[in-house]
């Protein structure tokens, strides 16, 4: 919201306006008015679910993250807040890099762990960390049980094939600490460049009920967001819209299945 509405509301404003729609919370994009962002959402009883950090395992990095964070750290005791890692540096999935981002990784998740923060890595299309099998590999180097994955709906729409979904989110439910969802259209399209990856919840022709319902049946009990990087717009517009669809999903979700 921060970055993407037209409206260009203060952080006081966004609070306000996800407690007037029924949202839980929101996430907060690198480690700048982090204290901002805490009070204004504390202001209207709306919880800091996530906070988004730049890591970099790229050989000739300066720093691999911003070293305000042990400071931000210290804001978030108590809070169940989640330290969200984006990984670049190196080619996708070159395993190469394991080892600094597996010695990264430990150090804030260490970090995390002083305040009883947990730690989610996070596949972004494109980055060294790009796919959620790369998260699980390095979930199980690091061995940190405050350490786990994002499940991204529209990165992992950029790099798989739809059919992959159950058994991918099977194997990873052991680490899976979030779930990112938003309106899409479907992966082959997203991946010939004729679909549009992010959308509000009432948009796109990707089954997202299905996706939730994969999630129910595998009992995943965390938290779901809303991805909505780049929606161009008022956000009151297509925050409001995403909320309608989303209780109407639950409804749908809640309703006993046929047998057919």
């Amino acid at each position: 919201m921060d970055t993407h509405d037209s409206s260009r509301r203060t952080l006081a404003q966004q609070a306000e306006l996800l407690g007037e729609l029924g949202y839980a919370g929101a996430g907060h994009l690198w480690l700048k008015n982090v204290p901002e962002r805490l009070s204004t959402l504390d202001g209207v009883g709306l919880k800091l679910f996530q906070i988004y950090i730049s890591v970099s395992i790229a050989p000739n990095a300066k720093s691999p993250y911003d070293p305000d964070l042990k400071n931000v750290i210290s804001l978030l005791q108590g809070r169940d807040t989640a330290l969200v890692l984006l990984i670049s540096g190196l080619s996708p999935s070159d395993t190469a890099g394991d080892g600094s981002a597996v010695k990264i990784i430990r150090e804030i998740g260490d970090l995390a762990h002083s305040e009883g923060l947990k730690v989610v890595l996070y596949p972004h299309a494109g980055y060294w960390l790009e796919r959620i099998e790369d998260g699980i590999r390095l979930v199980q180097k690091v061995n940190r049980s405050n350490v786990g994955v994002m499940f991204n709906l529209c990165h992992w729409l950029k790099v798989d094939q739809e059919e992959n979904l159950k058994p991918l989110l099977k194997s990873a439910l052991p680490h899976l600490f979030a779930v990112s969802i938003n309106g899409t259209d479907k992966a082959i399209d997203i991946q010939t460049g004729k679909g549009n990856w992010i959308q509000p919840l009432d948009s796109g022709s990707f089954d997202l009920l299905g996706l939730l319902k994969t999630l129910k049946e595998l009992n995943y009990n965390g938290p779901v967001g809303l991805q909505c990087y780049g929606i161009p717009g008022d956000a009151r517009d297509h925050l409001s819209r995403s909320m309608i669809a989303w209780r109407d999903l639950q409804q749908r979700l809640a309703q006993p299945q046929t047998i057919k």
